[in-house]
């Protein structure tokens, strides 16, 4: 996912989106999809009910996946879902939006149909208007890159449009390493203030975002449900290992300066640990799935 910041560089290379896209796709909550199923079906059962937004049984779902990347939410949930999709692919990088709409499916789960526009620019001022007649609101790591007022807008627009939102893979702000080593924990809290760090005038909320979606969609009246999604990397993903290593211990070492002889060494020792296939690693995430009270899905 890119940042909101339209100002910014692309935050993630194509080349590290698609290092990740295994380990994000065996990590998403699949438990997320019984709830969504069940509401979709909902929709389709009760096309003239105030926050049906699917207006005909044969009207394909509209999905908007925000930050899109190179579409791996897509590639992941389309084949999922029974029925027509329209998805619109919102980025801010041009180039990340014509990879994402080469590689995404042509079909659902039951054969039908899935079409692709895309919207360039920033998603930060998304409105209820602009969501109207949307079925579904997704994205994957992007949570942790907004502001607590920017969450409420989102979730205040989902829910005024009366649609369905699946925000996959925010950081939870644990991670567990084996072989233990002393300057763990350090690196872990140095990387999770990086995190919440204020960007561009931006208080980004790191490891509390899932929290505080969730309660910004529970002021609304919204159904909410919580999923755990951890990376579990072990020797066969040494690769996606070694570069998120770099990026966590990086982080670390921007956000505290004092820490980089420690964190130098520190990373060595453990870059040689992965390229002996020696190191586990598992990189906690959430899934989070909200959905209008109106469809009487329960929590």
């Amino acid at each position: 996912m890119n940042t909101t910041d339209t100002s910014e560089e692309p935050r993630y290379t194509p080349e590290w989106l698609e290092l990740r896209e295994g380990a994000d796709a065996a990590a998403r909550a699949t438990e997320s999809l019984e709830p969504l199923l069940r509401h979709l079906r909902h929709l389709a059962k009760h096309p003239d009910k105030p926050h049906a937004q699917r207006p005909a049984q044969n009207t394909p779902l509209i999905i908007r996946d925000l930050g899109c990347g190179t579409g791996s939410m897509g590639r992941w949930l389309a084949p999922r879902l029974d029925g027509p999709q329209h998805w619109i692919l919102h980025d801010k990088d041009p180039a990340l939006l014509d990879l994402a709409v080469a590689h995404m499916p042509t079909q659902s789960a039951d054969g039908s149909p899935v079409t692709v526009a895309t919207e360039q620019g920033d998603i930060a001022g998304l409105t209820a208007a602009d969501l109207a007649g949307t079925s579904l609101v997704t994205a994957s790591a992007l949570l942790d890159l907004l502001t607590r007022d920017e969450v409420d807008a989102l979730a205040t627009a989902c829910t005024q449009a009366g649609c369905a939102a699946l925000f996959a893979l925010s950081v939870a702000g644990l991670v567990e390493i084996a072989p233990p080593d002393p300057l763990d924990a350090t690196i872990a809290a140095s990387f999770d203030a990086h995190q919440r760090r204020t960007e561009h005038g931006r208080r980004l909320l790191g490891p509390d975002a899932v929290t505080v979606t969730e309660e910004a969609f529970a002021r609304h009246d919204a159904t909410v449900f919580t999923y755990t999604a951890p990376w579990r990397l072990a020797a066969a993903e040494s690769v996606l290992t070694a570069q998120w290593l770099r990026g966590w211990v990086g982080a670390a070492r921007e956000q505290r300066p004092d820490l980089a002889p420690r964190a130098h060494a520190y990373l060595r020792r453990r870059l040689a640990e992965c390229a002996a296939r020696e190191l586990r690693v598992v990189v906690h995430h959430h899934d989070l799935l909200a959905l209008p009270r109106s469809t009487g899905e329960t929590s």
